[in-house]
């Protein structure tokens, strides 16, 4: 199979259409049809399951999405790690998340793992959204995800710390003053809807909420009275004035974990995952 198959089946994989992903690729559709054909009459199997309403992976289309994945992020990481090498003798890792999320956890991660013996140095790549996606890409070494919003999937992982959520409103809200509230308290409120996050393919879901990419513009929109958002507690760190954080009771617990490629075998990696897990 040739890279460029894979790149394509991939983001077919991932998208579950064909019009998408031929939107993500840069290309036409026609061609990225073609291509998944002649794959899939390579390989002798179907890859997917196309009807006239939807796209879906078969079993072997499954296998294939996880091992393409990780090939093309392996492909990505040796070219990445290979530029590095010529213009530095020392090594580096690469460290992806999510810009505002767990600051204080990561200022403490920097912090111990710098007093460490043969220690290197960690340079930062702040995302928008999906972390998890620079790992698979090879762009990262290492990245911090928050369960259930980022996917683990096909990733090692060690779990670092739990949290409750909140509700993040406008100060003059009414239900700012409150001690704590309900999921459906917040996904009642018609004049605050949610806001809405891209998906690993930049579509955004339906619905009435604004679209956002990131803390700082989520944040200005419900200060605005545009919009309202449920995050992990340690958001608070970040808020600005006239914003307001109320617990809610039954959210799902968030998750903080240190995620890498199971295919890595690297020593600086072992070793900062280590610290990780000891803070």
């Amino acid at each position: 199979m040739e890279t460029r198959e894979l790149r394509y089946f991939v983001a077919v994989a991932e998208e579950l259409h064909f019009g998408r992903a031929a939107q993500r690729l840069g290309i036409a559709q026609p061609p990225l049809s073609r291509t998944i054909a002649q794959l899939e009459q390579r390989l002798g199997v179907a890859l997917l399951e196309r009807t006239s309403r939807k796209v879906t992976l078969t079993e072997a289309g499954s296998v294939l999405l996880a091992e393409g994945r990780a090939i093309l992020g392996a492909l990505a990481a040796a070219e990445r790690r290979t530029k590095h090498a010529a213009t530095s003798h020392q090594p580096s890792l690469v460290l992806a998340t999510k810009a505002g999320a767990s600051g204080e956890l990561l200022a403490k991660l920097l912090d111990a793992y710098a007093a460490e013996p043969g220690a290197v140095t960690v340079d930062l790549l702040l995302c928008e959204s999906q972390p998890q996606q620079m790992l698979h890409d090879g762009q990262a070494d290492v990245a911090l995800l928050h369960q259930p919003f980022d996917s683990t999937a096909e990733l090692d992982t060690e779990i670092l710390n739990t949290e409750g959520q909140v509700a993040i409103l406008p100060a003059s809200h009414p239900l700012a003053g409150r001690s704590h509230v309900r999921t459906a308290d917040i996904s009642s409120l018609t004049d605050l809807p949610l806001a809405r996050w891209p998906g690993p393919g930049g579509a955004y879901p339906e619905g009435p909420g604004a679209e956002v990419r990131n803390l700082t513009q989520l944040f200005q929109l419900i200060a605005l009275g545009r919009t309202t958002v449920v995050l992990p507690e340690s958001c608070r760190a970040n808020l600005l004035e006239g914003l307001a954080a109320v617990p809610v009771l039954d959210a799902p617990t968030v998750t903080t974990v240190i995620a890498w490629p199971p295919h890595s075998r690297s020593r600086v990696l072992a070793d900062l995952v280590r610290v990780a897990t000891r803070l």
